[in-house]
């Protein structure tokens, strides 16, 4: 059983649709009020390295798949760089779980912030059965199939930006457009590692563009969209994170968005505008979480199901109709639904940001040693893809050291647990298969 892909059934606006459905669902709404407690009063800035950070590491995935458009294409990119080997079984599944776990990250952030809506004790324990409910919402919307995916992002992301971009340039103008952080007086400060610890976690906001590679060659003519769409995406997320950055920044401290960091932009727009701000940045936020969620899981689905063809992970359909394609969406969503019952939003986040950039150097070491004279990639600006995440890695694990050593050792033992699996796997798998074309020679 094989999975199918319908060449060509995405545009270049339904692709940037996607990568900003993913981005601006993850990096706004979840990340905001985490990466202003990491980085202080400058965190506006965070994003703005974070973007500079992800532009480089775009370039390795937009050289590939301009030259390999493949659904599923960071699968293929491994595969091309490492051979089908345990290195790039593991690294393809550290990212698949990077994206589930993005899935819950903003599931979570979507139950977080409908509950702003709702002056009742205790809603912190709905959190769990509302972000179960998104995640088995946007399964059935994937299930509809890739038009139904396309026409909600596109309707999505047009609501959204707009509608976070009018909160921004509001929340703005009734702070005076002074682009001053609102702690600046209160002696709020930070430490380099501090700084570098946010712009790791603002990476997350940005690593929705893999999205778009994953989808490949479902995209119109991927030699050309695939690099346009990603770099628009990115281009757009920059300006919209800035706008609102500044505009939280302005209106609240560092302590206040410290103490709402779950739900910091509406929060933020309380101040000026009363709960008539709360619930249009509530609004905004639902459309936002949902159509993130739903792109993340169409991809995540791909990247599994090309990871399956390539014998590189095992498959069981237990009984379900359908094909790899459906199977891995049911996948995708238990593990996605088990992490967002489960964690909070700082260990989801946290976990995800240590699994994606890992994978992300192992992507660019790969073409760096045996692809870049193949796609036409420049060494240097692959040398410094690799540094950047080492060093936002770096200090995000420093950080996480001193304040919550639990998720380092849980996120170091998936990433050996993983490695160790495929290692079994495909040792067993290979002799299964040697031991197949001897009884076939005889």
């Amino acid at each position: 059983m094989s999975s199918r892909y319908k060449a060509g059934s995405l545009s270049l606006a339904g692709a940037v649709a996607m990568g900003t459905g993913v981005m601006i669902g993850a990096g706004i709404f979840a990340l905001t009020g985490q990466v202003a407690e990491l980085s202080g009063p400058l965190f506006p800035l965070a994003f703005l390295l974070a973007a500079i950070i992800s532009g480089f590491s775009a370039y390795t995935y937009i050289k590939v798949s301009n030259k390999y458009p493949s659904a599923g294409g960071i699968a293929m990119i491994l595969n091309k760089a490492y051979g089908p080997v345990t290195v790039t079984a593991g690294a393809g599944l550290l990212m698949a779980f990077s994206m589930i776990i993005n899935e819950s990250l903003v599931a979570r952030t979507f139950a977080t912030y409908t509950l702003r809506l709702f002056d009742l004790d205790g809603t912190e324990a709905l959190v769990p059965f509302l972000a179960l409910g998104l995640i088995v919402f946007a399964f059935l919307v994937n299930i509809a199939g890739n038009h139904i995916i396309g026409g909600i992002s596109k309707v999505a992301a047009v609501a959204k930006i707009g509608g976070i971009l009018l909160f921004g340039i509001l929340v703005l103008w009734a702070a005076g457009f002074s682009f001053q952080p609102t702690s600046a007086d209160s002696g709020a400060t930070t430490s380099v590692t501090g700084f570098l610890a946010g712009v790791a976690l603002a990476i997350l906001a940005f690593k929705g563009f893999t999205t778009i590679t994953n989808s490949g060659d479902e995209v119109k003519d991927p030699e050309r969209n695939v690099g346009r769409a990603i770099s628009i995406s990115l281009a757009i997320c920059l300006v919209v994170y800035l706008v609102v950055a500044f505009a939280v920044g302005s209106t609240l401290s560092i302590e206040e968005i410290s103490q709402a960091r779950d739900y910091s932009l509406a929060e933020a727009a309380r101040p000026a505008f009363g709960d008539a701000g709360v619930w249009f940045t509530v609004i905004i936020a639902i459309i936002a979480t949902a159509s993130g969620v739903i792109a993340s899981i169409f991809a995540v689905s791909r990247m599994i199901a090309m990871l399956t063809d390539m014998d590189l992970i095992p498959h069981r359909h237990f009984g379900m109709p359908g094909n790899i394609q459906t199977h891995t969406l049911v996948y995708t969503v238990v593990a996605a639904s088990v992490l967002a019952v489960f964690f909070d939003l700082g260990r989801i986040a946290s976990m995800g940001a240590i699994f994606y950039l890992f994978m992300d150097v192992i992507i660019h070491w790969g073409v760096l040693r045996r692809m870049r004279e193949d796609v036409g990639a420049n060494p240097v600006v692959l040398v410094c893809a690799i540094l950047f995440d080492l060093v936002a890695l770096g200090a995000f694990l420093v950080m996480k050291a001193m304040s919550d050593p639990l998720i380092i050792v849980i996120s170091v033992s998936g990433i050996a647990g993983i490695f160790a699996f495929e290692k079994l796997y495909l040792s067993r798998w290979r002799t299964r298969t040697h031991s197949h074309q001897s009884e076939n020679a005889d």
